[in-house]
């Protein structure tokens, strides 16, 4: 595929990142963006392993992690912080276990895997889009849960399954920007933009856009400059969303 079609991707996973990430600062689970990334480390070590694209081992792991995480929740007091740590512990020693060639861990941990296929595209734009609409239609369902869980049951939300949806956005939202970011600099795409949204915005619409925003810019001014300056692509988005942050510090408090 062009290039173009990998910035056309890049956009949509991007937003789609911003707005997962504006949803779990809300929910107070801002860091499990970070953590659960991590699941997809031993997947990658299988596809590595098995010759598999990268992205499928990838997926499997972590969308495995995310229903042992949600069944974790339901059926024993932990709360999702102590669940998704549970299980971030052991893919990172698993992952570590099944990955040997140092430039596959790179590529694994940092992002860098092969040229955009056309099927990698279209999954990836789907994903994104379907992450997008799925969390607009979902939105008012998803306040009410997490800012009242007792009111939402009252109104007959089913909240557990409100969080397995919500868990699998999450997991989609890290997939579609694994190829980008890797498995240890993905999390930060969901957590950054957030965190710069909250500091500039005082409601929930422009909360939500906000983030989307500076998640979209910081892939792509992050990606300009890597290409221009032949630097780490992953790594250079991730310090331009730091840099909106320190930027965001500046605004004086209402």
């Amino acid at each position: 595929m062009a290039s173009s079609y990998s910035i056309i991707l890049a956009i949509l996973a991007a937003a789609a990142a911003g707005l997962v990430g504006a949803f779990a600062l809300m929910k107070r689970t801002i860091l499990a963006g970070d953590v659960m990334s991590h699941i997809a480390i031993p997947g990658l070590g299988l596809a590595l392993l098995f010759a598999w694209d990268p992205l499928v081992g990838g997926g499997l792991t972590l969308f495995l992690g995310i229903l042992i995480i949600w069944q974790l929740q339901k059926k024993t007091e932990l709360s999702a912080e102590a669940a998704i740590g549970v299980i971030f512990a052991s893919s990172v020693a698993l992952g570590a276990l099944l990955i040997h060639s140092d430039e596959a861990l790179v590529d694994a941990l940092f992002g860098g895997f092969k040229n955009l296929t056309p099927a990698e595209f279209a999954f990836g734009a789907g994903a994104s889009i379907l992450i997008i609409v799925a969390l607009w239609l979902l939105r008012n369902k998803l306040i009410i849960s997490l800012f009242s869980p007792e009111l939402a049951i009252s109104s007959g939300i089913n909240v557990d399954r409100i969080n397995l949806w919500y868990l699998l956005l999450f997991g989609l939202a890290i997939l579609a920007n694994l190829r980008f970011l890797g498995a240890l600099l993905v999390g930060s795409l969901i957590i950054i933009p957030a965190a710069v949204s909250r500091q500039l915005t005082h409601s929930l619409g422009t909360f939500l856009t906000t983030s989307v925003i500076v998640s979209v810019l910081s892939m792509l001014i992050g990606t300009f400059i890597a290409m221009h300056y032949n630097l780490d692509t992953g790594a250079t988005v991730v310090v331009t969303a730091a840099a909106f942050f320190v930027l965001s510090l500046f605004k004086k408090k209402r």
